[in-house]
């Protein structure tokens, strides 16, 4: 997938395929997120923002790092979602084979539901980096400030979709709770996010 061109990802993204699907996407909104802040904070690096250049140089950084971890995740995705794809295809002709894929089922799910849920933690971290660079950063390009919170926001809310999916499928007590609590903090930080969309709207419109 990091090596694709858009115009493949896209037609692999249209394809009848389980992979790449939403889970995928939703890692790539946030790697998109993390790389419009790291513009913002290079655009925001000189003598100009110096009383700031500890905060901007940690959102650089942070946000390259996270932009890789995110690529990561949407690689993971597409790998977990085979994964489902093979265990819903085992043979369940006797009550053996059908425990086996029961349980094969839920192995899989559980993972492809965890990709997503670390989807959400990261792009929470990127919602964070804009809360901080969107005061201090270059007004020239602080509305790239929020494009990542709305890039941000749009794998949070897409993440979580694909944890809810997933979770439908799960049986296993301890597996349900550990997504669930993935989602506990998501409507918060989809406020956060619009919060800081809407301080950007109002910078630049004043």
């Amino acid at each position: 997938m990091r090596t694709d061109t858009i115009e493949e990802f896209l037609h692999d993204l249209a394809a009848r395929v389980p992979a790449p699907g939403g889970g995928a996407t939703a890692a790539l909104h946030a790697a998109q997120a993390a790389a419009l802040l790291g513009m913002v904070a290079r655009y925001s690096d000189g003598e100009k923002y110096a009383e700031h250049a500890a905060t901007i140089h940690e959102v650089r950084d942070t946000t390259d790092e996270l932009r890789g971890l995110c690529l990561d995740l949407a690689e993971q995705d597409a790998e977990a979602f085979g994964a489902v794809a093979n265990a819903y295809r085992l043979p369940k002709q006797t009550p053996e084979e059908k425990r086996a894929r029961s349980l094969a089922i839920g192995t899989a799910l559980a993972e492809a539901g965890r990709v997503p849920a670390r989807v959400i933690v990261l792009a929470e971290q990127i919602v964070e980096l804009a809360e901080r660079l969107r005061p201090i950063g270059n007004p020239n390009v602080i509305s790239d400030v929020a494009a990542s919170a709305i890039a941000a926001r749009a794998a949070i809310s897409t993440a979580r979709v694909n944890v809810e999916i997933n979770l439908s499928g799960i049986t296993d007590l301890d597996l349900r709770t550990e997504l669930d609590e993935a989602l506990v903090k998501t409507d918060d930080m989809l406020l956060r996010a619009d919060t800081v969309t809407s301080a950007v709207r109002e910078q630049i419109l004043r």
